[in-house]
């Protein structure tokens, strides 16, 4: 955390911190509540979000604004083929001096790890982040290290270029929790974001550098109270049988997995949170299937909405 700054408002409780939060991100992506919905969903999850979306729409600028607006250890990774995965978890280096090793940490050892184009690395360095996302740790020249325990990656890819690109494998969409595209902003909205610029750009700048209204130790509390927000047996039954369709889809190569089944029950869990619920009904098990899903479709040529709402409609919803 930046010494200049102020300290986050540890006075306000965390839900009234959180509204903060949102209202901030919504002022740095403007026009797009529907992701910022998703992407605090998917925060509170613990998860780990990918961009799949054209350069230019605020992905960055959005990433930048969550770790300011929680006080977090930023990070930022610009992914090139010649990237080694030593440039990502670090390295140990002989100190002549001392005569020994000294571990120089990368830039996994953050809060928050902005993947830039991940697919433009090569396959070797895309599962550098294997065990970091998954358990929150790496291990280097056989020594496990502990990441942050607020460890949250956003990684982006361009899906138009395909040239010098290596597709992200299954394993490791599998170990995203969401993909999200923000798309082009509405015309009122892109008029309003040119007005800022012109007429108020370091305003505009300042409002991104502002103190945090979140602290990591109130994110942290939230995300235990999701992951302790109640699940039906039923609703817990009805997100298996949906699973389950997917396996058997003579389309599908393969099905959700058991940890899909888990990442898909966490969004649903963030999302009752978010709509101020304190146990999860089925809308919110549905409200964040396109997103989940959408991860783990990737080789299946219907797009993933259609695929969903036909999902969503052969299970029957629980009573």
């Amino acid at each position: 955390m930046n010494p200049l700054r102020p300290a986050p408002t540890d006075v306000l409780p965390p839900r009234r911190a959180l509204e903060q939060l949102r209202q901030t991100l919504n002022q740095a992506l403007v026009g797009k509540a529907d992701v910022i919905e998703l992407v605090l969903t998917c925060l509170l999850a613990k998860g780990h979000l990918l961009f799949d979306d054209l350069p230019g729409l605020g992905k960055t600028t959005l990433a930048k604004a969550i770790a300011n607006g929680i006080g977090a250890k930023f990070a930022r990774v610009q992914c090139t083929p010649d990237l080694l995965p030593a440039d990502i978890t670090g390295f140990n280096i002989f100190d002549q001096r001392e005569r020994e090793f000294r571990f120089r940490p990368g830039p996994i050892f953050s809060d928050i790890l902005l993947t830039d184009e991940i697919n433009r690395t090569t396959p070797r360095t895309q599962s550098a982040l294997f065990e970091a996302m998954a358990e929150r740790q790496v291990t280097i020249d056989s020594q496990s290290m502990s990441l942050s325990s607020s460890f949250f990656v956003i990684a982006t890819q361009n899906p138009v270029e395909s040239h010098g690109a290596y597709p992200l494998p299954e394993a490791q969409l599998d170990r995203f929790t969401m993909r999200l595209s923000i798309g082009y902003p509405d015309r009122l909205f892109e008029v309003e974001m040119l007005a800022r610029n012109v007429l108020n750009t370091a305003a505009s700048s300042k409002s991104v550098e502002d103190a945090p209204v979140l602290s990591l130790s109130q994110l942290a509390e939230i995300q235990a109270e999701v992951a302790a927000t109640p699940v039906h047996e039923k609703l817990r039954s009805y997100l298996i049988d949906l699973c389950r369709e997917t396996r058997e889809h003579r389309d599908l190569p393969m099905g959700i997995s058991p940890r899909g089944a888990i990442t898909w029950m966490r969004c649903a869990q963030a999302a009752a949170f978010l709509a101020n619920r304190s146990f999860v009904v089925p809308e919110d098990i549905q409200a964040v299937a396109v997103p989940v899903l959408s991860l783990r479709l990737s080789p299946f040529s219907e797009k993933p909405e259609s695929f969903v709402a036909k999902l969503l409609q052969s299970v029957p919803v629980p009573v």
